[in-house]
């Protein structure tokens, strides 16, 4: 559910390169021509952009000092040519360690939820979580909307055609009774009638 970005910013021959071999990548890639445009997206709080590693191709003080964005996830190419081997290293290397400290430590609401170890937690208690079940979590948690069984049929499972609606209940019915049972909160995730919504 955490859906990596590589935003590259003022390096247009670097975008056209990937642009060309993108289907080789597990990552969305994101051009900005100016640095102005990629802070504006970060200060809007567009998601992609400040989940993203940051390619540059030499430092450009404007996106160091912008708090909204973690210098750790900026990366400078500056001596250059580089073997596109090397490169592509590199840029999963950070990748990796990125999508390793965003799942240590995720807020929702009241709780912690580490997803390395499957576990969410509040001041008091924790809970370990099945993997289907941190799926449910992050996928309600990055809604703005109540999300259908069919909406979560296809989203979290992956949508197959033998798969019933009942299984979805089934599994969100025993995800709220686990937290409400641990935690006494039977209010996160909520029922509507339109859905589920965390």
């Amino acid at each position: 559910m955490f859906n990596q970005s590589v935003s590259i910013v003022e390096f247009e021959k670097l975008y056209n390169i990937l642009s060309e071999i993108r289907n080789l990548f597990k990552f969305n890639i994101i051009n900005f021509k100016k640095s102005n445009d990629f802070i504006n997206e970060i200060k809007s709080n567009n998601t992609d952009c400040l989940n993203s590693l940051i390619i540059i191709n030499n430092k450009n003080d404007k996106l160091f000092s912008v708090n909204k964005i973690d210098k750790n996830a900026i990366l400078v190419f500056d001596k250059l040519p580089i073997k596109i081997n090397a490169f592509i290293d590199k840029v999963n290397i950070q990748l990796i360690k990125q999508k390793y400290n965003f799942q240590s430590k995720l807020n929702i609401k009241d709780y912690i939820l580490n997803f390395n170890s499957r576990i969410i937690s509040n001041q008091k208690t924790e809970l370990k979580l099945t993997e289907r079940e941190i799926d449910i979590i992050l996928f309600l948690n990055e809604k703005k909307q109540p999300q259908s069984v069919n909406e979560l049929q296809k989203k979290v499972w992956g949508y197959s055609f033998d798969l019933e609606t009942h299984t979805v209940e089934t599994h969100i019915y025993r995800l709220r009774k686990k937290i409400k049972d641990k935690f006494e909160d039977e209010k996160f995730i909520i029922s509507h009638d339109k859905g589920y919504l965390i």
